[in-house]
Parts: structure tokens; sequence; C-alpha cells
């Protein structure tokens, strides 16, 4: 056991939309990553999907509008509902999910999650 520092972990990659898994917390993976430009549509059956903005801004589009997540805030997608991430800037976020749950509901299309 020992603390993990997120802007050290972020700092180890600058590529978009390519999660990190930084840690365990029971049975998820929690994630650092870096958003910039659209993330596809998609959504996750089974799972909520859970954003902290660590820094800069994201905007979730979800079914019937866009919500504006500020540094500091986090959205929770309900599971089975239709989002998009996206950022007109770098973000930094910090996510959580499942282990094995695919970033775009489709294990065919997910990003793989190295660990740090």
């Amino acid at each position: 056991m020992k603390p993990v520092n997120l802007s050290e972990k972020l700092d180890q990659f600058t590529s978009h939309w390519d999660p990190h898994v930084i840690a365990d917390y029971n049975d998820n993976d929690v994630m650092v990553v870096r958003f910039q430009g659209e993330f596809p549509f998609h959504k996750h059956a089974d799972t909520d999907d859970f954003f902290l903005v660590l820094e800069g801004e994201m905007i979730m589009d979800i079914e019937g509008g866009s919500h504006y997540v500020k540094e500091g805030e986090l959205f929770v997608v309900p599971k089975g509902v239709t989002h998009r991430p996206r950022a007109d800037k770098e973000c930094k976020v910090l996510l959580i999910e499942p282990k094995g749950e695919p970033n775009t509901g489709d294990t065919a299309t997910a990003a793989p999650k190295p660990r740090l």
C-alpha cells in the first residue's frame, strides 16, 4: 500500500482516449486518461460510467442534452444510457470501471487498459 500521485501517473503518457490503470478498488479499475476531441457515442448495458475531471473541462453528451463538467466535478452516466465524452481542449480525467468492462461498451472496439 502506498499513495498514488495522479499528476505523476498522467505525466507518463500524452496520448488521448487511452486509459491507464493506476489502482484497483474492489473489482474495479481506477484509471487516468487524457481527453481531447470526441469519443464515439456508446453505452454500457450493465454498469454506470464514472468520470471525475481532474484538470480542464469536458462535455458529456447524453440522450437529450449536453453537460459541461468542470475541474473538480464528477459525472456518472447510468447504465444503458448512450453517451459521448468530448473536450475542446485537453482535460485530464479519473475513471472507475468494473474490471474487464470495455471503454466503448464493446470488446471489439475497446482500447487496451495498460497498468502504470
